[in-house]
């Protein structure tokens, strides 16, 4: 059965408000993720948060009784409380109703089935967490099979980076790692690597793309590095007609793995 705590003292309050912060996520492996159509998609995906915090007006809905059931049924914990904790553990002034707590998985490269999808996305040194949530979103929207972040980027289980992922976190698999370590990785097996770049790129609706594709875009203000974008098969640049010289790194992405994906549906 449900519980109740409603004192900020609460030794599990301050454990998950604590992870908030990447040093608190580090420690426990744990992160959050918030409402009730996020918590949804991840219980049919499979995926059970170890304890989920509900607010009293949500304990009637349907949705939240499932989850509920999941839970414990999984041996985690439902705990009712009031908005001003929801408040506190997501950090949000107008909190969602559902606040999940989640194993956070491994993020091995070898743990990647490249065969397991023909389109992958790769993002090197991205600081904004909105634009890596943003990117996975992007990533089950076009079918890809998950997003692999190359060097140092932002947390991909920032609560930031989760919350703009719509539930992607929990559909896309995730992979972190060096730049030499992921180039030896590719190499060992069958993928295209495709950057997106200006020196020495073409216009990106002009190649045919093959099977598996590695999507690889930069840094929001940097790019790719010179050598990392020299090391790709393929260059590929989107025309800009105004005066920005630039797309967001996440839109970028969106617009070239659409078409990546729209010449294989017309194919």
């Amino acid at each position: 059965m449900p519980r109740t705590i409603t004192a900020f003292s609460n030794p599990l309050i301050k454990r998950v408000r604590s992870l908030r912060e990447k040093k608190g996520r580090r420690l426990e492996r744990l992160f959050l993720a918030e409402g009730l159509r996020i918590l949804t998609e991840a219980r049919e995906m499979g995926r059970v948060p170890n304890w989920v915090f509900y607010a009293p007006e949500g304990a009637t809905h349907p949705l939240v009784d499932a989850l509920i059931a999941a839970v414990e049924g999984a041996g985690g914990e439902a705990i009712q409380t009031d908005r001003d904790i929801l408040s506190k553990l997501s950090g949000k002034d107008n909190p969602q109703a559902v606040l999940g707590v989640f194993d956070e998985p491994a993020t091995d490269l070898d743990r990647i089935d490249r065969g397991s999808a023909d389109l992958w996305i790769v993002a090197q040194a991205l600081r904004d967490p909105g634009n890596i949530g943003t990117i996975l979103r992007t990533g089950d929207a076009v079918g890809a099979g998950g997003l692999i972040l190359i060097d140092d980027c932002a947390d991909p289980f920032s609560v930031e980076a989760v919350r703009a992922s719509m539930g992607a976190i929990f559909t896309q698999k995730l992979a972190t790692a060096r730049w030499p370590d992921f180039l030896t990785w590719l190499r060992a097996g069958p993928g295209h690597l495709v950057a997106t770049a200006l020196d020495g790129a073409v216009d990106y609706q002009s190649p045919t793309y093959p099977t598996p594709c590695f999507l690889m875009v930069g840094n929001e203000s940097q790019g790719l590095p010179a050598d990392y974008a020299a090391a790709a098969d393929l260059r590929v640049k989107i025309p800009m007609l105004g005066k920005a010289d630039s797309l967001n790194a996440a839109v970028a992405t969106a617009v070239a793995a659409y078409e990546i994906r729209n010449q294989w549906r017309r194919g």
